[in-house]
């Protein structure tokens, strides 16, 4: 585990204008984002774990990544291939913890996919006790009339169906002992209005993680989530705000600035890890700068 550890910094807007294409790059974000890269310190909490993350090249879901090697996991990244530049940097910080790290470009939002991904994570990592739900799609629409029935079944297909796929598929490899961990948002009790269908499926990631709680607690499987708030990644810069928006995100909350994606790794961690939450499931954790949401 890596024991060169730097303090955090926090960075406050306002930010620069920086439209990317869907679903943009950390990499080329202004500033760059804190995946934990130098901040994130392990204490073990996962040794001899293998897990699979969705989203994990960047953002909360690369964080993650961060984190769970750092605490002694295997780790197998899913993405899009146009983000290729930020997961040879994923796998690469994963390596260099001395842990499996596996990259599996694919498209979540076809089915077939999700379930070779699911068998390739459990083959080139040996198994696997943790499933992170991470990856989403969040394009901004001011209004119903606007929004095409194309982009509502896109985020759909990557919010929830896929989550849906690669549970169901992961679900017979996960061992007593294993969590299940989903990542929804704010966006499902507190909606904006120009994300509409990004926030139904949020909603709907809790009531998935409340119910399959109750399904898998009598065979040891702990399913949670996390509802961050707003936090400073591709997500908010590839059309899930406009850009007037991006120039502000996070002065309205009592802390004034975004959460960095380290920041709330350690959420993640601890609903991983069976010593920090073993009776712990069906349960949502907030992180969102102070705005009480939860």
């Amino acid at each position: 585990m890596t024991q060169e550890i730097t303090q955090r910094s926090f960075v406050f807007p306002p930010f620069s204008e920086q439209l990317q294409p869907f679903p943009g790059l950390a990499s080329k974000m202004k500033p760059l984002p804190d995946h934990g890269e130098t901040s994130y310190q392990g204490t073990g909490r996962l040794i001899g774990k293998k897990a699979l993350i969705t989203g994990g090249d960047s953002g909360i879901g690369r964080a993650v990544a961060i984190a769970f090697a750092r605490e002694g996991a295997d780790v197998a990244i899913n993405y899009l291939p146009e983000e290729e530049e930020d997961a040879v940097e994923v796998i690469r910080l994963i390596k260099a913890e001395g842990r499996n790290g596996r990259a599996i470009p694919g498209d979540i939002r076809v089915e077939s996919f999700c379930d070779t991904l699911v068998e390739r994570a459990v083959a080139e990592l040996g198994g696997l006790d943790i499933l992170v739900n991470n990856a989403g799609r969040q394009q901004y629409c001011n209004s119903i009339l606007d929004l095409t029935t194309a982009d509502f079944d896109a985020t759909f297909k990557t919010n929830v169906y896929a989550m849906f796929w690669i549970t169901r598929a992961a679900v017979p490899h996960l061992p007593e002992g294993g969590a299940i961990i989903n990542t929804s948002s704010v966006q499902a009790f507190d909606p904006d209005a120009i994300v509409l269908d990004y926030a139904q499926t949020k909603a709907a990631i809790v009531a998935f993680t409340k119910s399959l709680a109750k399904q898998l607690g009598s065979k040891g499987i702990r399913v949670n989530a996390v509802a961050p708030g707003p936090y400073w990644t591709p997500l908010q810069i590839s059309g899930g705000q406009p850009q007037e928006k991006i120039t502000s995100l996070g002065a309205q909350t009592p802390l004034g600035r975004p959460g960095q994606p380290a920041e709330i790794a350690s959420l993640y961690v601890t609903l991983a890890s069976m010593q920090s939450s073993s009776y712990t499931t069906g349960q949502v954790w907030c992180s969102d700068g102070g705005n009480g949401t939860l």
